[in-house]
Protein backbone atom coordinates (compact mmCIF):
# COMPACT_ATOMS: atom_id res chain seq x y z
CA UNK A 1 0.00 0.00 0.00
CA UNK A 2 2.00 3.20 -0.83
CA UNK A 3 0.18 6.55 -0.18
CA UNK A 4 2.17 7.72 -3.35
CA UNK A 5 0.23 6.36 -5.56
CA UNK A 6 -2.55 7.78 -7.50
CA UNK A 7 -4.91 5.26 -7.35
CA UNK A 8 -4.51 5.67 -3.65
CA UNK A 9 -5.07 9.15 -3.88
CA UNK A 10 -8.25 9.44 -6.09
CA UNK A 11 -10.60 8.07 -3.80
CA UNK A 12 -10.31 11.73 -2.15
CA UNK A 13 -12.60 12.84 -4.91
CA UNK A 14 -15.73 10.69 -3.78
CA UNK A 15 -18.06 11.27 -1.33
CA UNK A 16 -16.88 10.44 2.38
CA UNK A 17 -20.30 7.79 2.28
CA UNK A 18 -18.60 5.95 -0.71
CA UNK A 19 -16.74 2.32 -0.10
CA UNK A 20 -13.78 2.08 -2.05
CA UNK A 21 -12.16 -1.29 -2.93
CA UNK A 22 -9.22 -1.84 -4.71
CA UNK A 23 -8.40 -4.92 -6.66
CA UNK A 24 -4.69 -5.43 -8.14
CA UNK A 25 -1.93 -8.05 -8.17
CA UNK A 26 0.59 -7.98 -5.40
CA UNK A 27 4.42 -8.30 -6.12
CA UNK A 28 5.27 -10.87 -4.11
CA UNK A 29 4.42 -14.94 -4.61
CA UNK A 30 1.98 -16.26 -2.38
CA UNK A 31 1.98 -20.35 -0.85
CA UNK A 32 -1.25 -21.43 -2.28
CA UNK A 33 -2.46 -22.43 0.97
CA UNK A 34 -2.22 -19.24 2.67
CA UNK A 35 -3.99 -17.06 0.06
CA UNK A 36 -7.14 -17.41 1.32
CA UNK A 37 -5.45 -15.92 4.58
CA UNK A 38 -3.76 -13.12 3.38
CA UNK A 39 -6.90 -12.37 1.15
CA UNK A 40 -8.97 -11.61 4.45
CA UNK A 41 -6.03 -9.36 5.99
CA UNK A 42 -5.94 -7.45 2.72
CA UNK A 43 -9.11 -6.87 2.68
CA UNK A 44 -9.97 -6.12 6.62
CA UNK A 45 -7.25 -3.91 6.67
CA UNK A 46 -6.74 -2.56 3.25
CA UNK A 47 -10.31 -2.85 1.52
CA UNK A 48 -8.03 -4.71 -1.40
CA UNK A 49 -8.38 -7.81 -3.07
CA UNK A 50 -5.45 -9.45 -4.56
CA UNK A 51 -5.60 -12.08 -7.69
CA UNK A 52 -2.56 -13.89 -6.73
CA UNK A 53 -0.68 -14.59 -10.61
CA UNK A 54 1.29 -17.26 -11.44
CA UNK A 55 5.07 -16.28 -11.82
CA UNK A 56 5.12 -17.23 -15.29
CA UNK A 57 1.83 -15.60 -15.49
CA UNK A 58 3.30 -12.35 -14.23
CA UNK A 59 5.88 -13.01 -16.87
CA UNK A 60 4.01 -13.51 -19.84
CA UNK A 61 1.61 -11.30 -18.96
CA UNK A 62 3.47 -7.77 -17.45
CA UNK A 63 6.78 -8.16 -18.40
CA UNK A 64 6.31 -9.54 -22.25
CA UNK A 65 2.72 -8.47 -23.36
CA UNK A 66 2.55 -5.01 -21.34
CA UNK A 67 5.80 -4.00 -21.45
CA UNK A 68 7.84 -5.61 -24.11
CA UNK A 69 4.71 -5.01 -26.56
CA UNK A 70 1.92 -2.97 -25.56
CA UNK A 71 4.05 -0.22 -24.35
CA UNK A 72 6.33 0.11 -26.48
CA UNK A 73 3.79 0.28 -29.17
CA UNK A 74 1.55 2.39 -27.27
CA UNK A 75 4.68 5.10 -27.56
CA UNK A 76 5.20 4.79 -31.00
CA UNK A 77 8.00 2.64 -31.02
CA UNK A 78 7.08 -0.52 -33.92
CA UNK A 79 8.94 -3.85 -33.32
CA UNK A 80 11.16 -3.45 -36.59
CA UNK A 81 13.85 -5.70 -35.55
CA UNK A 82 12.97 -9.50 -36.21
CA UNK A 83 15.71 -10.63 -34.11
CA UNK A 84 14.97 -9.24 -30.80
CA UNK A 85 11.96 -11.46 -30.11
CA UNK A 86 10.29 -8.32 -30.52
CA UNK A 87 7.00 -9.23 -32.73
CA UNK A 88 3.72 -10.00 -31.46
CA UNK A 89 3.21 -13.43 -30.10
CA UNK A 90 -0.17 -15.17 -29.99
CA UNK A 91 1.11 -16.83 -26.49
CA UNK A 92 1.67 -14.01 -24.71
CA UNK A 93 -1.80 -12.07 -25.52
CA UNK A 94 -3.49 -15.54 -24.28
CA UNK A 95 -1.82 -14.32 -20.93
CA UNK A 96 -2.54 -10.97 -21.30
CA UNK A 97 -6.30 -12.27 -21.86
CA UNK A 98 -6.20 -14.87 -18.86
CA UNK A 99 -4.68 -12.42 -16.07
CA UNK A 100 -7.57 -9.84 -17.67
CA UNK A 101 -10.07 -12.30 -16.80
CA UNK A 102 -8.88 -13.54 -13.72
CA UNK A 103 -8.86 -9.04 -12.66
CA UNK A 104 -12.80 -9.15 -13.61
CA UNK A 105 -13.94 -12.18 -11.82
CA UNK A 106 -11.87 -10.87 -8.93
CA UNK A 107 -13.86 -7.51 -9.78
CA UNK A 108 -16.96 -9.84 -9.47
CA UNK A 109 -16.98 -11.00 -6.28
CA UNK A 110 -16.69 -7.21 -5.11
CA UNK A 111 -19.82 -5.96 -6.84
CA UNK A 112 -23.33 -6.02 -4.92
CA UNK A 113 -25.27 -5.07 -7.40
CA UNK A 114 -25.89 -2.43 -10.98
CA UNK A 115 -25.47 0.32 -8.66
CA UNK A 116 -21.69 -0.49 -8.03
CA UNK A 117 -19.25 1.73 -10.15
CA UNK A 118 -15.86 -0.34 -11.26
CA UNK A 119 -13.09 2.26 -12.30
CA UNK A 120 -10.51 0.44 -14.87
CA UNK A 121 -7.01 1.50 -14.53
CA UNK A 122 -4.11 1.53 -17.49
CA UNK A 123 -3.62 -0.25 -20.79
CA UNK A 124 -2.61 -3.52 -18.30
CA UNK A 125 -6.66 -4.37 -18.06
CA UNK A 126 -7.63 -3.44 -21.29
CA UNK A 127 -9.78 -6.30 -21.98
CA UNK A 128 -11.58 -6.31 -18.51
CA UNK A 129 -14.56 -4.37 -19.72
CA UNK A 130 -15.85 -7.21 -22.00
CA UNK A 131 -15.26 -9.69 -18.96
CA UNK A 132 -17.66 -7.72 -16.51
CA UNK A 133 -20.02 -7.12 -19.35
CA UNK A 134 -20.83 -10.96 -19.97
CA UNK A 135 -21.78 -11.77 -15.91
CA UNK A 136 -22.99 -7.83 -15.47
CA UNK A 137 -24.76 -6.57 -18.33
CA UNK A 138 -25.80 -3.26 -16.91
CA UNK A 139 -23.08 -2.52 -14.06
CA UNK A 140 -21.20 0.89 -14.87
CA UNK A 141 -18.04 0.53 -16.19
CA UNK A 142 -15.56 3.43 -16.53
CA UNK A 143 -12.01 2.96 -18.07
CA UNK A 144 -9.40 5.90 -17.87
CA UNK A 145 -5.72 5.39 -20.22
CA UNK A 146 -2.73 6.63 -18.25
CA UNK A 147 -0.30 6.31 -21.17
CA UNK A 148 -0.67 7.60 -24.70
CA UNK A 149 -2.82 6.30 -27.31
CA UNK A 150 -0.74 6.29 -30.55
CA UNK A 151 -2.22 7.39 -34.03
CA UNK A 152 -4.29 4.93 -36.12
CA UNK A 153 -1.24 4.39 -38.59
CA UNK A 154 0.68 2.63 -35.61
CA UNK A 155 -2.44 0.92 -33.62
CA UNK A 156 -3.54 -0.67 -36.70
CA UNK A 157 -0.29 -2.74 -37.00
CA UNK A 158 -1.56 -4.34 -33.79
CA UNK A 159 -2.43 -7.98 -34.38
CA UNK A 160 -5.36 -7.84 -31.26
CA UNK A 161 -6.59 -4.53 -32.77
CA UNK A 162 -9.79 -4.97 -33.38
CA UNK A 163 -10.42 -7.72 -29.79
CA UNK A 164 -8.66 -4.45 -27.64
CA UNK A 165 -10.89 -2.04 -29.30
CA UNK A 166 -14.33 -3.90 -28.81
CA UNK A 167 -13.33 -4.46 -25.67
CA UNK A 168 -12.67 -0.92 -24.55
CA UNK A 169 -16.18 -0.01 -26.12
CA UNK A 170 -17.84 -2.67 -23.82
CA UNK A 171 -17.02 0.34 -20.49
CA UNK A 172 -19.54 3.20 -20.49
CA UNK A 173 -16.73 6.16 -20.09
CA UNK A 174 -13.23 6.21 -20.85
CA UNK A 175 -11.39 8.81 -20.15
CA UNK A 176 -8.02 10.07 -21.83
CA UNK A 177 -5.14 12.45 -20.63
CA UNK A 178 -5.38 14.32 -23.54
CA UNK A 179 -7.55 15.95 -26.66
CA UNK A 180 -4.43 14.19 -29.03
CA UNK A 181 -4.91 10.89 -27.49
CA UNK A 182 -8.98 11.00 -27.42
CA UNK A 183 -8.72 11.84 -31.14
CA UNK A 184 -6.51 9.14 -32.03
CA UNK A 185 -8.58 6.54 -30.53
CA UNK A 186 -11.78 8.07 -32.15
CA UNK A 187 -9.46 7.79 -35.71
CA UNK A 188 -8.95 3.95 -35.17
CA UNK A 189 -13.23 3.21 -34.16
CA UNK A 190 -13.80 5.00 -37.49
CA UNK A 191 -11.13 3.29 -39.47
CA UNK A 192 -11.33 -0.20 -38.16
CA UNK A 193 -14.66 -0.60 -37.34
CA UNK A 194 -16.28 1.93 -39.09
CA UNK A 195 -18.11 3.66 -35.98
CA UNK A 196 -19.67 7.21 -35.84
CA UNK A 197 -19.08 9.47 -33.02
CA UNK A 198 -20.29 13.33 -32.63
CA UNK A 199 -20.05 15.51 -29.86
CA UNK A 200 -23.42 17.00 -27.59
CA UNK A 201 -23.56 19.81 -25.26
CA UNK A 202 -19.93 19.35 -24.95
CA UNK A 203 -19.66 15.47 -24.29
CA UNK A 204 -17.96 13.43 -27.03
CA UNK A 205 -19.80 10.08 -27.84
CA UNK A 206 -19.40 6.82 -30.36
CA UNK A 207 -22.58 4.99 -31.33
CA UNK A 208 -21.81 1.28 -30.59
CA UNK A 209 -24.73 -0.91 -31.15
CA UNK A 210 -27.11 1.16 -29.65
CA UNK A 211 -25.15 2.39 -27.07
CA UNK A 212 -23.24 6.02 -26.88
CA UNK A 213 -20.04 5.44 -25.48
CA UNK A 214 -18.94 8.46 -23.16
CA UNK A 215 -15.22 9.79 -24.12
CA UNK A 216 -13.37 12.02 -21.42
CA UNK A 217 -10.55 14.07 -21.50
CA UNK A 218 -9.13 15.26 -18.52
CA UNK A 219 -5.53 14.97 -17.08
CA UNK A 220 -4.78 13.62 -13.60
CA UNK A 221 -3.36 15.75 -11.10
CA UNK A 222 -1.74 15.61 -8.31
CA UNK A 223 -2.16 15.03 -3.80
CA UNK A 224 -1.95 18.88 -2.93
CA UNK A 225 -2.54 18.14 0.76
CA UNK A 226 -0.41 15.18 0.53
CA UNK A 227 2.82 17.04 -0.40
CA UNK A 228 1.98 20.04 1.68
CA UNK A 229 2.15 17.65 4.56
CA UNK A 230 5.28 16.07 2.74
CA UNK A 231 6.66 19.06 3.06
CA UNK A 232 6.12 20.17 6.82
CA UNK A 233 8.08 16.98 7.85
CA UNK A 234 11.15 17.66 10.03
CA UNK A 235 12.84 15.53 7.60
CA UNK A 236 12.14 17.45 4.67
CA UNK A 237 12.85 20.58 6.31
CA UNK A 238 16.36 19.05 7.43
CA UNK A 239 17.50 17.86 3.93
CA UNK A 240 15.94 21.04 2.00
CA UNK A 241 18.60 22.77 4.54
CA UNK A 242 20.82 20.20 3.40
CA UNK A 243 20.89 20.36 -0.12
CA UNK A 244 20.82 24.40 -0.34
CA UNK A 245 23.90 24.43 1.56
CA UNK A 246 25.97 21.91 -0.53
CA UNK A 247 24.17 23.56 -3.79
CA UNK A 248 24.93 27.33 -2.11
CA UNK A 249 26.30 29.91 -4.60
CA UNK A 250 24.69 27.63 -8.02
CA UNK A 251 21.77 27.39 -9.99
CA UNK A 252 20.19 23.79 -9.45
CA UNK A 253 18.34 22.01 -12.68
CA UNK A 254 16.28 18.91 -11.59
CA UNK A 255 15.52 15.61 -13.70
CA UNK A 256 13.47 13.03 -12.35
CA UNK A 257 12.94 10.06 -14.48
CA UNK A 258 12.05 6.60 -13.95
CA UNK A 259 14.64 4.42 -16.20
CA UNK A 260 12.71 3.97 -19.04
CA UNK A 261 14.03 4.29 -23.22
CA UNK A 262 11.61 6.68 -23.43
CA UNK A 263 12.17 9.20 -20.61
CA UNK A 264 14.59 11.18 -22.94
CA UNK A 265 17.26 11.09 -19.56
CA UNK A 266 20.65 10.86 -22.87
CA UNK A 267 18.77 13.27 -24.82
CA UNK A 268 18.91 15.67 -21.64
CA UNK A 269 22.41 14.93 -20.23
CA UNK A 270 23.13 15.74 -24.22
CA UNK A 271 21.41 19.10 -24.39
CA UNK A 272 23.00 19.66 -20.64
CA UNK A 273 26.72 19.14 -22.56
CA UNK A 274 26.25 21.17 -25.52
CA UNK A 275 25.30 24.13 -22.74
CA UNK A 276 27.47 23.54 -20.97
CA UNK A 277 30.18 23.77 -24.19
CA UNK A 278 28.35 26.46 -25.62
CA UNK A 279 28.49 28.85 -22.68
CA UNK A 280 31.70 28.99 -20.49
CA UNK A 281 30.60 31.25 -18.00
CA UNK A 282 27.84 28.63 -16.97
CA UNK A 283 30.44 26.02 -15.79
CA UNK A 284 31.10 25.73 -12.33
CA UNK A 285 28.00 27.90 -11.51
CA UNK A 286 25.15 25.62 -12.65
CA UNK A 287 24.28 21.95 -11.87
CA UNK A 288 21.70 19.23 -13.29
CA UNK A 289 20.49 16.97 -10.53
CA UNK A 290 19.54 14.04 -11.98
CA UNK A 291 17.36 11.54 -9.77
CA UNK A 292 16.78 7.73 -12.18
CA UNK A 293 13.55 5.67 -10.52
CA UNK A 294 14.05 2.21 -10.45
CA UNK A 295 13.19 0.59 -13.83
CA UNK A 296 9.50 -0.78 -13.35
CA UNK A 297 10.29 -3.32 -16.44
CA UNK A 298 12.95 -5.50 -16.97
CA UNK A 299 15.18 -6.36 -20.33
CA UNK A 300 18.20 -5.34 -22.57
CA UNK A 301 16.22 -1.86 -23.85
CA UNK A 302 16.43 -0.57 -20.41
CA UNK A 303 20.19 -1.95 -19.20
CA UNK A 304 21.46 -0.33 -22.61
CA UNK A 305 19.12 2.86 -21.81
CA UNK A 306 21.01 2.97 -18.13
CA UNK A 307 24.48 2.29 -19.15
CA UNK A 308 23.97 5.17 -21.81
CA UNK A 309 22.88 7.81 -19.33
CA UNK A 310 26.10 6.21 -16.73
CA UNK A 311 28.52 7.19 -19.76
CA UNK A 312 26.76 10.10 -20.84
CA UNK A 313 27.10 11.74 -17.83
CA UNK A 314 30.52 10.43 -16.28
CA UNK A 315 31.58 12.25 -20.15
CA UNK A 316 30.16 15.59 -18.81
CA UNK A 317 31.83 15.55 -15.67
CA UNK A 318 35.47 14.66 -17.02
CA UNK A 319 35.43 17.40 -19.19
CA UNK A 320 33.83 20.21 -17.68
CA UNK A 321 33.78 19.20 -13.79
CA UNK A 322 36.82 19.60 -11.05
CA UNK A 323 37.27 18.48 -7.98
CA UNK A 324 35.14 20.35 -6.17
CA UNK A 325 32.36 20.51 -8.93
CA UNK A 326 30.48 17.77 -11.05
CA UNK A 327 28.20 19.57 -13.52
CA UNK A 328 26.25 16.12 -13.27
CA UNK A 329 25.20 14.41 -10.34
CA UNK A 330 23.46 11.27 -11.00
CA UNK A 331 21.37 9.42 -7.72
CA UNK A 332 20.51 6.35 -9.97
CA UNK A 333 19.67 4.52 -6.85
CA UNK A 334 16.43 4.59 -4.49
CA UNK A 335 15.50 7.23 -2.01
CA UNK A 336 12.82 7.94 0.18
CA UNK A 337 9.81 10.66 -1.09
CA UNK A 338 10.53 13.16 1.31
CA UNK A 339 14.31 13.04 -0.01
CA UNK A 340 12.67 13.72 -3.54
CA UNK A 341 10.39 16.47 -2.00
CA UNK A 342 13.24 18.01 -0.57
CA UNK A 343 15.12 18.06 -3.76
CA UNK A 344 11.62 19.82 -5.97
CA UNK A 345 11.62 22.32 -3.00
CA UNK A 346 15.69 23.62 -3.05
CA UNK A 347 15.65 22.92 -7.27
CA UNK A 348 15.43 26.81 -8.98
CA UNK A 349 14.13 24.48 -12.83
CA UNK A 350 12.92 21.06 -13.71
CA UNK A 351 13.24 19.59 -16.66
CA UNK A 352 10.94 16.53 -18.12
CA UNK A 353 12.45 15.61 -21.64
CA UNK A 354 10.51 12.56 -22.50
CA UNK A 355 10.33 11.40 -26.39
CA UNK A 356 7.04 10.21 -25.37
CA UNK A 357 4.86 10.25 -22.20
CA UNK A 358 1.16 9.47 -21.03
CA UNK A 359 1.26 12.80 -18.51
CA UNK A 360 3.94 12.74 -16.42
CA UNK A 361 2.71 14.53 -13.08
CA UNK A 362 6.59 15.54 -11.92
CA UNK A 363 6.14 19.14 -13.38
CA UNK A 364 3.13 19.17 -10.90
CA UNK A 365 4.92 17.88 -7.74
CA UNK A 366 7.52 20.44 -8.48
CA UNK A 367 5.30 23.25 -8.77
CA UNK A 368 3.11 22.16 -5.68
CA UNK A 369 6.60 22.24 -3.99
CA UNK A 370 8.16 25.56 -4.67
CA UNK A 371 5.60 26.97 -3.22
CA UNK A 372 7.00 25.92 0.16
CA UNK A 373 5.56 27.26 3.23
CA UNK A 374 6.60 29.08 6.39
CA UNK A 375 9.34 26.62 7.86
CA UNK A 376 10.92 26.59 4.84
CA UNK A 377 10.80 30.61 4.38
CA UNK A 378 12.58 30.85 7.62
CA UNK A 379 15.12 28.76 6.87
CA UNK A 380 15.71 30.81 3.46
CA UNK A 381 15.47 33.77 5.92
CA UNK A 382 12.36 34.92 4.12
CA UNK A 383 8.75 35.87 5.92
CA UNK A 384 6.11 34.74 4.53
CA UNK A 385 4.69 37.31 2.34
CA UNK A 386 7.20 36.60 0.13
CA UNK A 387 6.65 35.78 -3.32
CA UNK A 388 7.63 32.19 -4.98
CA UNK A 389 9.49 31.15 -8.12
CA UNK A 390 9.62 27.86 -9.95
CA UNK A 391 11.35 27.02 -13.88
CA UNK A 392 9.76 24.07 -15.90
CA UNK A 393 11.28 23.35 -19.59
CA UNK A 394 8.60 20.37 -20.67
CA UNK A 395 8.73 17.75 -23.84
CA UNK A 396 5.80 19.11 -26.16
CA UNK A 397 4.92 15.00 -26.40
CA UNK A 398 4.53 14.87 -22.34
CA UNK A 399 0.86 15.24 -21.89
CA UNK A 400 0.64 17.20 -19.28
CA UNK A 401 2.48 20.12 -21.75
CA UNK A 402 -0.45 21.55 -23.02
CA UNK A 403 -1.84 22.41 -19.26
CA UNK A 404 1.94 24.37 -18.36
CA UNK A 405 0.79 27.54 -20.67
CA UNK A 406 4.46 28.95 -19.16
CA UNK A 407 6.52 26.58 -19.31
CA UNK A 408 9.46 26.30 -22.07
CA UNK A 409 8.25 23.37 -24.21
CA UNK A 410 11.46 21.85 -26.03
CA UNK A 411 11.54 18.91 -28.95
CA UNK A 412 13.65 16.54 -27.04
CA UNK A 413 15.16 15.20 -30.25
CA UNK A 414 16.52 18.28 -30.81
CA UNK A 415 19.72 18.72 -28.40
CA UNK A 416 20.03 22.42 -29.77
CA UNK A 417 16.44 23.08 -28.78
CA UNK A 418 16.86 21.53 -25.12
CA UNK A 419 20.11 22.96 -24.81
CA UNK A 420 18.71 27.01 -25.64
CA UNK A 421 15.98 26.33 -23.25
CA UNK A 422 18.23 25.51 -20.67
CA UNK A 423 19.88 28.72 -21.24
CA UNK A 424 17.12 30.53 -21.40
CA UNK A 425 15.86 29.13 -18.25
CA UNK A 426 19.30 30.48 -16.42
CA UNK A 427 18.79 33.89 -17.79
CA UNK A 428 15.17 34.34 -16.46
CA UNK A 429 14.46 37.47 -13.95
CA UNK A 430 13.28 37.27 -10.81
CA UNK A 431 9.53 38.74 -11.95
CA UNK A 432 9.21 36.76 -14.73
CA UNK A 433 10.18 33.21 -12.90
CA UNK A 434 7.42 34.49 -10.35
CA UNK A 435 4.84 35.54 -12.46
CA UNK A 436 5.51 32.02 -14.85
CA UNK A 437 5.16 30.50 -11.32
CA UNK A 438 2.11 32.21 -9.97
CA UNK A 439 0.36 31.24 -13.45
CA UNK A 440 1.16 26.67 -12.75
CA UNK A 441 0.65 26.87 -8.98
CA UNK A 442 -2.99 27.73 -9.49
CA UNK A 443 -3.74 25.37 -12.41
CA UNK A 444 -2.43 22.80 -10.79
CA UNK A 445 -3.91 23.76 -6.55
CA UNK A 446 -7.15 23.77 -8.39
CA UNK A 447 -6.91 20.59 -11.00
CA UNK A 448 -5.38 18.13 -8.26
CA UNK A 449 -6.54 14.32 -8.05
CA UNK A 450 -9.64 14.56 -6.13
CA UNK A 451 -10.83 17.58 -9.22
CA UNK A 452 -9.98 14.82 -11.32
CA UNK A 453 -11.66 11.66 -9.65
CA UNK A 454 -14.35 13.63 -8.79
CA UNK A 455 -15.40 15.03 -12.46
CA UNK A 456 -14.73 11.27 -13.44
CA UNK A 457 -16.81 9.53 -10.95
CA UNK A 458 -20.17 12.57 -12.15
CA UNK A 459 -19.69 11.49 -15.93
CA UNK A 460 -19.53 8.01 -15.44
CA UNK A 461 -22.90 8.86 -13.80
CA UNK A 462 -24.25 10.76 -16.14
CA UNK A 463 -23.54 8.37 -18.82
CA UNK A 464 -25.21 5.47 -17.44
CA UNK A 465 -28.31 7.13 -16.65
CA UNK A 466 -28.88 7.76 -20.26
CA UNK A 467 -27.72 4.45 -21.21
CA UNK A 468 -29.75 1.86 -19.18
CA UNK A 469 -33.33 3.60 -19.76
CA UNK A 470 -33.28 1.13 -22.51
CA UNK A 471 -33.46 -2.63 -22.81
CA UNK A 472 -30.19 -4.18 -23.32
CA UNK A 473 -29.44 -7.61 -25.12
CA UNK A 474 -26.10 -9.29 -25.22
CA UNK A 475 -24.46 -11.09 -28.10
CA UNK A 476 -21.03 -12.43 -29.89
CA UNK A 477 -18.46 -15.08 -28.08
CA UNK A 478 -15.70 -14.25 -26.87
CA UNK A 479 -13.71 -11.15 -27.01
CA UNK A 480 -16.47 -9.93 -29.76
CA UNK A 481 -19.32 -9.78 -27.04
CA UNK A 482 -21.05 -7.01 -27.10
CA UNK A 483 -24.26 -5.50 -25.49
CA UNK A 484 -27.01 -3.82 -27.64
CA UNK A 485 -29.29 -1.03 -26.83
CA UNK A 486 -32.57 -1.00 -28.11
CA UNK A 487 -35.88 1.31 -27.42
CA UNK A 488 -37.99 0.31 -24.16
CA UNK A 489 -40.70 -0.86 -26.93
CA UNK A 490 -38.23 -3.50 -28.51
CA UNK A 491 -39.27 -6.96 -27.81
CA UNK A 492 -36.93 -9.84 -28.29
CA UNK A 493 -38.63 -12.48 -31.25
CA UNK A 494 -39.06 -15.68 -29.60
CA UNK A 495 -38.13 -19.27 -31.05
CA UNK A 496 -41.49 -20.52 -29.82
CA UNK A 497 -43.44 -17.43 -31.39
CA UNK A 498 -41.56 -17.55 -34.92
CA UNK A 499 -41.88 -21.61 -35.05
CA UNK A 500 -45.25 -21.35 -34.99
CA UNK A 501 -46.00 -18.22 -36.85
CA UNK A 502 -43.92 -19.71 -39.96
CA UNK A 503 -45.91 -23.37 -39.51
CA UNK A 504 -49.37 -21.22 -39.90
CA UNK A 505 -48.04 -19.01 -43.06
CA UNK A 506 -49.22 -20.39 -46.52
CA UNK A 507 -46.81 -18.43 -48.40
CA UNK A 508 -43.05 -17.61 -46.90
CA UNK A 509 -39.98 -16.05 -48.16
CA UNK A 510 -37.07 -16.20 -46.99
CA UNK A 511 -33.97 -13.44 -47.30
CA UNK A 512 -30.60 -14.40 -46.89
CA UNK A 513 -27.66 -12.00 -47.25
CA UNK A 514 -24.84 -13.61 -50.05
CA UNK A 515 -21.80 -12.09 -49.51
CA UNK A 516 -20.07 -13.35 -46.35
CA UNK A 517 -22.84 -15.35 -46.01
CA UNK A 518 -23.47 -18.32 -48.74
CA UNK A 519 -20.43 -17.39 -50.23
CA UNK A 520 -16.96 -16.17 -48.49
CA UNK A 521 -16.75 -12.00 -49.58
CA UNK A 522 -13.39 -12.81 -51.17
CA UNK A 523 -14.36 -15.57 -53.35
CA UNK A 524 -13.59 -15.29 -57.05
CA UNK A 525 -16.77 -17.82 -57.48
CA UNK A 526 -19.74 -16.44 -56.49
CA UNK A 527 -21.96 -18.88 -57.04
CA UNK A 528 -22.76 -20.85 -53.99
CA UNK A 529 -20.89 -24.77 -53.35
CA UNK A 530 -23.91 -27.45 -53.59
CA UNK A 531 -22.89 -28.06 -49.65
CA UNK A 532 -24.45 -24.17 -49.62
CA UNK A 533 -27.42 -25.35 -51.21
CA UNK A 534 -28.02 -28.44 -49.70
CA UNK A 535 -27.51 -27.13 -46.10
CA UNK A 536 -29.94 -23.86 -46.97
CA UNK A 537 -32.84 -26.12 -48.64
CA UNK A 538 -32.67 -28.91 -45.89
CA UNK A 539 -32.97 -26.29 -43.35
CA UNK A 540 -36.26 -25.07 -45.10
CA UNK A 541 -39.00 -26.76 -43.02
CA UNK A 542 -42.27 -26.20 -44.93
CA UNK A 543 -46.06 -27.48 -44.64
CA UNK A 544 -47.67 -29.61 -47.08
CA UNK A 545 -49.49 -26.74 -48.71
CA UNK A 546 -46.56 -24.04 -48.45
CA UNK A 547 -44.98 -22.15 -51.20
CA UNK A 548 -41.01 -21.68 -51.00
CA UNK A 549 -39.39 -19.35 -52.02
CA UNK A 550 -35.65 -18.93 -51.58
CA UNK A 551 -34.47 -15.17 -52.26
CA UNK A 552 -30.80 -15.28 -51.81
CA UNK A 553 -28.81 -14.42 -55.13
CA UNK A 554 -27.61 -14.81 -58.22
CA UNK A 555 -27.10 -19.28 -58.67
CA UNK A 556 -26.13 -22.00 -60.74
CA UNK A 557 -29.29 -23.39 -62.10
CA UNK A 558 -29.61 -26.22 -60.19
CA UNK A 559 -32.02 -24.24 -57.55
CA UNK A 560 -35.63 -22.67 -58.98
CA UNK A 561 -35.32 -20.52 -61.57
CA UNK A 562 -36.89 -17.53 -59.55
CA UNK A 563 -34.43 -18.08 -57.42
CA UNK A 564 -31.79 -16.53 -60.34
CA UNK A 565 -33.84 -13.52 -60.96
CA UNK A 566 -32.80 -11.02 -57.42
Amino acid sequence: MDDNQLLIQLKDGFPIDNEVIYVGSLNVQVDPSEQEQVSQKLFKEHKCIPTFLLADLQQQFYHSFCKQHLWPLFHYMLPVCHDKGELFDRSLFQAYVRANKIFADKVMEAVNSNDDCVWVHDYHLMLVPTFLRKKLHQIKVGFFLHSPFPSSEIYRTLPVRDEILKSLLNADLIGFQTFDYARHFLSCCSRLLGLNYESKRGHIGIEYFGRTVSLKILAAGVHVGRLESMLKLPATICKVQEIENIYRGKLVILGVDDMDIFKGISLKLLGWELLLERTPKLRGKVVLVQIVNPARSIGKDIEEAKNEAVSVAQRINDKYGSANYRPVVLIDYSIPFYEKIAFYAASDCCIVNAVRDGMNLIPYEYTICRQGNEEIDKLRGADKSSLHTSTLIVSEFVGCSPSLSGAFRVNPWSVEDVADALYSATDLTQYEKIQRHEKHYRYVKSHDVAYWARSFDQDLERTCKEQYSRRCWTTGFGLNFRVIALTPGFRRLSLEHFASSYKKANKRVIFLDYDGTLVPQSSLNKAPSKAAISGVMSAIVVGPDAERRLLCGNHKPQVPEFMQRV
